[in-house]
């Protein structure tokens, strides 16, 4: 849900052949304790398979002084758009709501709107501004806001293309999401979660958040700079049908069983959610395994990351929840996908190289590309090197080598060459050369 970093990375796990269908748990122990030890990443796992719980470990601490256990309730993100997408469609089941309405019905003063459907905002087709990525986002985020606050903003931002002519992942589409169907039932988001969903799955440990309160045994998020350190909340009537969700593993694990299940939404409903237009479905993302094909979603939200797939044919689920650190769930699932299906494995090995003062200097800077406006600018901060592009947050650089750095989470690779005074940043098999200004 967080404002992204250079490109939204949207996650398709691949590898070899298959093997045997039962989890190396000690293996997975194992990755989990490498990454608590070396401070890289606060864990919460289960994987169910055939609707029982196979595997659940927990890692890291919940809050100040608690530790982390199998009810503790995390914010998961973007996974709450697929919560979002099976009330919209159960809105369609029902009679009430059509794929082809448009979002003028609603909200007639947005962009677009007359030509926008609630099937194109499904699939991310909508041109609708990414809200999260405007400059003032930063400047309202940990404060309250109410629809009508959000909706004049959105009116305002320029769209990003024009509708159904290309795919872009926008969480404004899921906020009005929201919004239509508390207006079409007369009812808030919270207790629609509550009534078609989590009532009827008996999910007693996921609900639409408010602020968070350890006594609920609900995660604080964390950064780690020289120790564990509190990271700032976002008010969560900001993300509202795009990221207010909290929940556990094993509640997202029986979620997403429930609805491929026939449990939430109608079977043609559910080959709707399913069908996916390039990267996205409506609502979920497609994941793969090699030959194998899941869904599920992904979730990123203040230090938060959570990640939901399930497929369908070994009827297999890896849910994964964390509030800290910068190693990725997607490759804490895909350790999890190899170790399932017998896979050869490595556990990750970690440099823990130290820069001095004196050594950060040497890339403190700013580059700018010669045919675009976007500079990165590295400095320091809190004995680390952080990098940001223009109109984006701050990422931190794990150094791992001289001059060369990563972020995980991004599947971000920056070398600086101090010599030649030039940064390229690699991403997503694509890299950008910039030159220090």
């Amino acid at each position: 849900m967080k404002k992204p970093i250079l490109i939204i990375t949207f996650f398709l796990i691949t590898t070899a052949a298959f093997a045997q269908n039962s989890i190396n748990k000690p293996r997975l122990d194992s990755l989990l304790d490498v990454l608590a030890a070396n401070n890289r990443k606060m864990v919460n796992m289960a994987i169910s398979q055939n609707g029982k719980i196979i595997y659940q470990k927990s890692t890291g601490i919940a809050s100040s002084g608690v530790k982390a256990t199998a009810n503790t309730k995390y914010r998961v993100g973007s996974i709450s758009k697929m919560f979002t997408a099976t009330i919209i469609f159960q809105l369609i089941d029902a009679g009430k709501l059509k794929l082809s309405d448009p979002l003028s019905k609603w909200y007639p003063q947005l962009p677009n709107a007359e030509k926008i459907t609630i099937g194109l905002m499904l699939k991310h087709r909508s041109g609708l501004f990414n809200f999260t990525a405007d400059s003032t986002y930063l400047t309202y985020y940990t404060q309250p806001q109410t629809e009508q606050q959000q909706i004049a903003r959105f009116a305002k931002l320029q769209p990003a293309f024009a509708p159904d002519t290309k795919s872009a992942y926008s969480n404004t589409n899921y906020v009005l999401l929201a919004y239509i169907a508390q207006k079409i039932t007369g009812k808030p988001y919270a207790l629609l979660i509550k009534e078609r969903i989590t009532g009827r799955l008996k999910l007693n440990d996921t609900y639409a958040g408010g602020a968070i309160d350890p006594k609920k045994h609900e995660a604080q998020s964390y950064k780690y700079i020289n120790g564990w350190q509190q990271e700032t909340a976002t008010d969560m009537s900001v993300p509202g049908g795009a990221g207010a969700i909290v929940s556990t593993p094993a509640d997202l694990a029986r979620f997403i069983e429930g609805l491929f299940n026939g449990k939430l939404v109608s079977d043609s409903s559910l080959n709707v959610m399913k069908t996916l237009d390039g990267r996205f479905g409506s609502g979920m993302f497609g994941y793969s395994f090699n030959e194998k094909s899941g869904f599920g979603h992904n979730g990123s939200i203040d230090s938060f990351n959570a990640d939901l797939s399930y497929y369908p044919t070994e009827k297999l689920t890896i849910a994964i929840c964390s509030n800290g650190g910068t190693y990725s769930v997607n490759n804490i699932g895909l350790a999890a996908l190899k170790l399932y299906f017998g896979q050869p494995y490595q556990l990750p090995v970690f440099s823990n190289i130290k820069l001095n003062e004196a050594d950060m200097d040497k890339y403190v800077g700013v580059y700018g590309l010669a045919q675009a406006a976007m500079k990165i600018t590295v400095a320091k901060k809190d004995d680390m090197l952080t990098a940001q592009a223009t109109g984006q947050n701050a990422f931190p650089l794990e150094p791992t080598a001289p001059g060369k750095f990563s972020f995980e989470p991004a599947d971000i690779v920056i070398t600086i060459d101090t010599a030649k005074k030039e940064l390229n940043i690699a991403q997503g098999g694509h890299t950008t050369l910039f030159k220090k200004e």
